[in-house]
């Protein structure tokens, strides 16, 4: 396993990679069909010239955002992650923390927590994602109009009121790390 910089060539492993990691992840509805190409570092862990991890992050001002982080759950366990973070923070010289978002995912929070990320729990706040059988109610009213799928963004305050209405509620967390 190597890592290296992404090439726009590593589109379709990239996207299959990220796909099944986040298929066992609290985030399996997160699905992109293209690479985010507006991200600062990109990088990849390669084996046989399929991507079996992935890193990128976004930057602004002194701070740095992973935006997303993957490993194929065929290669989980190897240390790709780390290595892929290790390689991503060597090159993050003058910014004064990374950061992350996740929800309730115990390996997700033991890995940053491993990592030196800790959670700033001022930032939580509530996913939500609604389908038909949650909203129908919302489109009374709106002729022609039936809500199929929402994703919404609560205040964690009212987590006990939302949890009552909605089946698919997660809390999201922000992990940071000091560089």
């Amino acid at each position: 396993m190597r890592v290296r910089e992404y090439d726009p060539t590593d589109e379709d492993s990239w996207l299959r990679c990220r796909l099944l990691s986040f298929l066992y992840s609290g985030y399996h509805m997160d699905v992109k069909t293209a690479k985010t190409t507006d991200v600062d570092i990109s990088l990849v862990a390669v084996e046989a010239d399929e991507v079996i991890g992935l890193i990128d992050i976004e930057t602004e001002g002194t701070e740095a955002t992973i935006d997303t982080i993957a490993v194929h759950p065929d290669h989980s366990r190897r240390g790709i992650a780390t290595a892929l973070l290790n390689t991503a923070v060597s090159r993050l010289s003058g910014y004064s923390t990374l950061d992350a978002w996740t929800r309730e995912d115990t390996a997700a929070l033991t890995w940053y927590a491993k990592n030196g990320f800790v959670e700033d729990e001022s930032s939580r706040y509530l996913h939500i994602h609604a389908d038909h059988t949650d909203i129908d109610s919302a489109a009374e009213g709106l002729t022609g109009f039936r809500p199929v799928h929402a994703f919404l963004h609560a205040p964690l305050a009212r987590e006990a009121e939302v949890r009552e209405k909605f089946r698919k509620v997660y809390i999201c967390r922000q992990m940071v790390r000091k560089l």
